[in-house]
């Protein structure tokens, strides 16, 4: 498949990168600062803004799938510039006719118990809130549209690099935990769930998530 790739040099997008290279696909990584990237097969390296709506519509024309996973980690205003990207990818997206839109979401929109999702609970990391918010804003808004097919991946609560083991359970909206309570999930595994819904659809217009 043709693949752009939103935010392809960040933590969870480099290892989609690196998990869609292996399966054979042509990406296309669309990045703001691209010399963090390196050249290697298969990988078509192009600046970007995802806040150009216009531009960034004209770069997603003629792919198979947009991949985003796009965070405004590094601003002042976490979420208010992510929620602003979001409403961009998601013109540009459209604009340039995609057929399928994935994004790379957060554990804070889990339920923890019905009714409650985790980000709302008090001991959710203060440090993490305004990321959280952010991917709470791109699920609502991916929930209230139509005219674009879509799945959001949530992780575990705690992703972290470690193994590809393609060994973990997945569900839909509730907070997925181990025996012990724990939420878990490595990058690289994440990585993979996410390239599998790419390559086998089975979320499209929906939510899901994986822990072990």
């Amino acid at each position: 498949m043709k693949i752009a790739l939103i935010g392809a040099s960040g933590f969870i997008g480099s290892a989609l990168r690196e998990e869609a290279l292996s399966r054979g696909h042509s990406v296309t990584a669309l990045v703001s600062r691209p010399e963090r990237l390196t050249a290697q097969p298969g990988l078509t390296i192009a600046k970007t803004d995802v806040q150009d709506t216009q531009h960034l519509g004209e770069q997603l024309k003629g792919f198979d799938a947009v991949l985003s996973a796009f965070s405004g980690h590094a601003q002042q205003d976490i979420e208010g510039y992510y929620a602003k990207g979001l409403d961009s990818i998601l013109a540009a997206a459209k604009a340039a006719g995609a057929k399928r839109l994935l994004v790379v979401g957060g554990a804070g929109s889990l339920e923890v118990a019905p009714g409650v999702l985790l980000i709302d609970t008090p001991s959710f990391p203060a440090e993490y809130k305004a990321s959280a918010e952010g991917a709470r804003y791109a699920l609502n808004k991916l929930r209230g549209q139509s005219d674009l097919p879509w799945t959001m991946l949530s992780p575990a609560a705690i992703i972290a690099p470690g193994e590809r083991t393609g060994q973990y359970r997945l569900g839909t909206d509730q907070l997925l935990t181990d025996q012990d309570g724990n939420s878990q999930i490595s990058v690289e595994d994440y990585a993979k769930a996410m390239i599998d819904e790419l390559e086998s659809p089975a979320h499209v217009n929906g939510r899901f998530t994986l822990a072990y």
